[in-house]
């Protein structure tokens, strides 16, 4: 059986794997861990990850996905850029930035 098909699972391709570099990524899926590769792709993804990201979810799902997690592991800059494309409240955006919680990691990951 195919690596794709194994146990019903969608693998990754390879170009997506490298980005979970601290995971055995033939065992990470679609169906299983797509919290987890939203979450790397629109923080660390190449062009071609964001392509291969957007055939898998409408601009809609990842607007939904994003607002539930209140943009959680993103980059101030990443947030920004997220909310022009999926038009995402500036508001909601401005309030997860200035989210005193969050700009003590945003300090500290800029150093």
């Amino acid at each position: 059986m195919s690596e794709k098909k194994r146990a019903g699972r969608t693998s990754l391709p390879a170009e997506i794997r490298s980005l979970f570099w601290e995971y055995d990524a033939r065992n990470l899926s679609w169906e299983s861990d797509s919290d987890l590769v939203i979450g790397r792709i629109l923080a660390r993804g190449t062009w071609a990850a964001l392509v291969w990201l957007r055939r898998h979810l409408s601009d809609e799902d990842l607007r939904r996905w994003l607002l539930a997690r209140e943009g959680a592991g993103l980059s101030p800059q990443q947030l920004r850029y997220w909310q022009l494309m999926l038009d995402l409240p500036a508001r909601r955006v401005t309030h997860w930035i200035r989210d005193p919680a969050r700009q003590v990691w945003d300090r500290r990951a800029a150093l």
